[in-house]
């Protein structure tokens, strides 16, 4: 394997946590989507985590108090991610 594919393999988390901030800064928040929740497709009514996709949609189009309300974790969600793969990306590149 080339260095720029064995970087990317061991980057793959923080990579796929970036994909997935970058698709809900595209998708519109308003719009019903299609849910992956195990919880929600096994018919249950309570989900701590519903919501937090459209948070973070909001989020990244500056509706602060939309998503806020969507719900109350959609900032800290978008700061972990954003650590962890900035941790992922630094640790493997000073490894490389």
């Amino acid at each position: 394997m080339t260095k720029s594919i064995t970087y990317l393999w061991k980057t793959r988390e923080a990579l796929i946590w970036l994909v997935a901030l970058l698709v809900l800064a595209i998708l519109d928040p308003t719009r019903s989507h299609i849910s992956i929740c195990p919880l929600s497709l096994l018919a249950l009514d309570f989900c701590p985590g519903c919501g937090l996709g459209h948070s973070i949609g909001y989020l990244f189009r500056g509706e602060f108090l939309l998503s806020f309300k969507t719900h109350p974790l959609g900032a800290v969600a978008v700061v972990l991610l954003l650590y962890r793969s900035a941790s992922l990306l630094y640790k493997n590149y000073k490894l490389k």
